[in-house]
């Protein structure tokens, strides 16, 4: 069995959420809005590990800034959606209906 360097507990919510112990957050190096892996042993254990953050495509990034300094230096060039387009995209979403009021999945909470 493998050696255990720290062990502490936390209580689950009524929605199933719950408190990251700060001694956890400091062992994982945690901060607000990290993402945490959870890996399901065999035997049922379970071990909880700081997620790897996608690193921000450096090309995107730089596009992106790109088009956001022409459209603050030449908002001339900027146009409006044309009909056209405006079809174009009512085509692509025809008969997909999203309830922004219906309750998640268990699956999606």
């Amino acid at each position: 069995m493998a050696q255990v360097a720290l062990e502490t507990e936390s209580t689950l919510t009524d929605r199933f959420q719950t408190t990251v112990p700060s001694s956890v957050r400091q062992a994982l190096h945690l901060g607000k809005k990290d993402k945490i892996k959870y890996a399901i042993q065999a035997d049922g254990s379970v071990v909880i590990s700081r997620a790897e953050t996608p690193k921000n495509d450096p090309v995107l990034g730089e596009f992106l800034s790109f088009i956001a300094r022409d459209m603050q230096v030449h908002p001339e060039r900027l146009e409006p959606l044309s009909a056209s387009m405006r079809d174009s995209v009512n085509a692509l979403v025809e008969g997909v209906e999203i309830d922004l009021d219906a309750p998640l999945l268990d699956e999606d909470e």
